[in-house]
């Protein structure tokens, strides 16, 4: 089955969250899945997952205008999970991964990239540092494998990469009342950004093993100011129940992937696979500030060394309409003559701006502040070279 969405202003996904379904694959289904059921959501393919889209009464501008104003509650379960323990856990994941794990404490988390030898992503993702001899990492759903893979070949003896991609439930709360959610739920909400604790889950106590805790990371993908909920996937639905209940008392609501996707672009946050891949590298992306550029090594820090001095050929910048256009993946970027610029990786119809915003992947020689043309179908729109974020929150 293939479902076609709409392409214009009203339609906020993007093409990787255009659901294709086949009977060679099962999708998973997120421990939460019957709670958006009975929600209503509107579902999507992604990363091998069944994901909720969108949530019936409410949609795409409703969801995202909860989290830029009072609070959304987002289930990414898809996300992947994997534990890094034994002696040197912190030295092998360093050893492996773009940035340095040395530069936080136990109780933070870090953004990280894993990248092959010619300097492309492979993925992004979250690194947990637990302790000097566990690392806990959420990578991106369809990435899961490979980071694991590439982990287990970059660790020495009596260092364990443990595959957990299924037994944790994640719960992403954001939006300026998010604290007062949580708060509302007895948890913790005063560390820092980036930072975590563990607290018992539920409250009242159980049973030894992951049902025992919860982790509350002050991490999200918004811009607003959020925490990311890991829990085991049995204890998610009873919570999930409660953040529905307390949001929908702050003005809030469950909010879909697709209102992900509008917030993130909004606050310029690359997307692998469109943003960052294979053929974009930390350095084209603007991402070179994730990578531990004085560590001894990391996978592909030969290629990325030797690009960061001759500097890229293209360059991430951010792209806003100056008129009605609304850009979309892959629709090409030129100049005032028609000679080819890049091409947009991320773009969509902004509901906080009311206008097109789009991330672009351009020829170096392209600034700040340049006026650039998008071909959207037959003709072509103007837009402003601009260094996102395209709009300003107050995390």
């Amino acid at each position: 089955m293939r479902l076609t969405l709409a392409r214009g202003p009203d339609d906020f996904a993007s093409p990787k969250l255009t659901p294709v379904e086949t009977n060679k694959t099962p999708l998973i289904e997120s421990p939460l899945h019957r709670a958006h059921e009975e929600a209503g959501a509107k579902f999507a393919e992604f990363g091998g997952w069944r994901m909720p889209l969108e949530y019936q009464g409410g949609g795409v501008i409703a969801e995202h205008t909860a989290v830029r104003e009072t609070v959304g509650i987002f289930d990414v379960s898809h996300l992947g999970k994997a534990t890094v323990s034994g002696p040197g856990a912190v030295s092998a994941v360093n050893a492996v991964l773009t940035n340095d794990v040395d530069k936080i404490a136990a109780g933070k988390s870090q953004y990280t990239m894993l990248c092959d030898e010619s300097g492309g992503v492979v993925d992004d993702l979250i690194a947990y540092r637990i302790s000097d001899d566990e690392v806990f990492l959420i990578p991106n759903a369809a990435n899961c494998a490979a980071v694991i893979e590439a982990l287990r070949e970059g660790c020495g003896e009596g260092v364990e990469v443990v595959d957990q991609h299924r037994e944790f439930a994640v719960i992403a709360v954001q939006g300026p009342k998010s604290a007062e959610l949580l708060t509302r739920l007895g948890l913790p909400t005063e560390h820092g950004y980036m930072s975590f604790e563990r607290v018992p889950w539920p409250a009242s106590g159980g049973s030894d093993g992951p049902s025992a805790s919860m982790t509350v990371c002050r991490t999200g993908y918004t811009g607003e100011h959020g925490y990311e909920l890991v829990l085991a996937a049995s204890a998610a639905p009873a919570l999930w129940a409660e953040l529905a209940e307390g949001a929908a008392g702050l003005g809030g609501r469950p909010a879909g992937l697709a209102a992900r996707d509008t917030l993130r672009t909004e606050m310029g946050y690359p997307l692998h696979g469109q943003d960052l891949g294979p053929n974009i590298t930390p350095v084209m992306a603007r991402t070179g500030w994730a990578v531990g550029w004085k560590k001894d090594s990391f996978n592909g820090a030969a290629a990325l060394r030797a690009e960061r001095e001759r500097g890229p050929e293209r360059v991430l910048r951010g792209l806003r309409a100056m008129g009605r256009g609304i850009p979309r993946p892959h629709m090409d970027v030129v100049d005032a003559e028609g000679s080819h610029l890049g091409e947009v990786t991320s773009g969509t119809f902004s509901p906080t701006l009311r206008t097109g915003i789009a991330l672009a992947l351009l020829d170096a020689s392209v600034a700040v502040g340049d006026h650039v043309q998008v071909a959207i179908r037959s003709r072509t729109e103007p837009f402003e070279v601009i260094k996102p974020p395209f709009v300003q929150v107050s995390p």
